[in-house]
């Protein structure tokens, strides 16, 4: 298995990212791909259809930078190396000019899943 040819692919919406998604026995594997400009509220809460994000993440960010605020306002911001841990109820978006590249390990299973 190899995220260079996973199992799914997911688009965010306005060509703003993807998920690519790989399968082992204990569940799903995520690498999403965050455009600059990405923001969860425009590119998956379309997909999602709810007011935040109601995933919780846990992964590991590879590249770029990405801020998670909290619907209760507690602020984070991630970049390469930090490990990602956002429990359901944020908003996010990318941070900068290059695209963030997170390893999910938790969140992946319907998050930006076409329904």
């Amino acid at each position: 298995m190899s995220f260079d040819k996973p199992e799914e692919t997911r688009p965010f919406e306005q060509d703003k990212g993807h998920l690519d998604l790989v399968n082992i026995n204990s569940g799903p594997i995520g690498r999403g791909v965050f455009e600059p400009g990405w923001h969860w509220a425009e590119h998956v809460k379309p997909i999602a259809k709810t007011e935040s994000c109601q995933t919780a993440h846990m992964g590991y960010c590879v590249s770029g930078r990405m801020k998670i605020v909290m619907d209760d306002g507690q602020e984070a911001e991630f970049g390469p190396g930090d490990l990602m841990i956002a429990p359901p109820g944020h908003d996010a978006w990318t941070v900068g000019s290059e695209p963030c590249v997170l390893i999910d390990w938790q969140g992946a299973t319907d998050y930006a899943k076409r329904r």
